[in-house]
């Protein structure tokens, strides 16, 4: 595959979700945060608060191993695990990494082979049942 064609590829994958990419070692990622202060043992922090969209492995076929995480808040899972289910995404995990957030924040991952331009938007739809849409890092 032609690295235009890949970075093509992944300037839509980005624009999709309304992000900036980023092309490296035969990958495509988009990074975001959420929009939203949270603690950690009653501290201000920022650098928890990530989202990352990634494919790699693009075969002759168009299909790609395509991965995210996303912080979430406890009160927006299930509609996020019910959009995720509805669109024949694999949640892979939910777990917290940090203790005494507040509020309280846990981490989704999702995984598919697909297209990378179906997984964004298949990922987009369920950005859109969160309080607050993710912002470009």
């Amino acid at each position: 595959m032609s690295k235009g064609h890949m970075n093509s590829i992944c300037d839509q994958f980005a624009h999709i979700l309304s992000g900036k990419s980023t092309l490296e070692h035969g990958g495509c990622s988009v990074r975001f945060k959420r929009p939203f202060e949270i603690t950690i043992q009653g501290k201000k922090s920022t650098a928890v608060l990530g989202v990352d969209a990634t494919f790699e492995s693009l075969d002759p076929y168009g299909n790609a191993l395509n991965i995210a995480e996303i912080a979430i808040l406890e009160e927006e899972i299930p509609a996020f695990t019910q959009a995720a289910a509805q669109q024949g995404l694999i949640i892979s995990a939910l777990h917290n990494h940090w203790l005494f957030t507040h509020p309280v924040i846990m981490y989704i991952h999702l995984q598919s082979v697909e297209s990378p331009i179906q997984f964004a938007h298949k990922l987009a739809y369920c950005f859109s049942m969160l309080k607050q849409y993710p912002v470009s890092s």
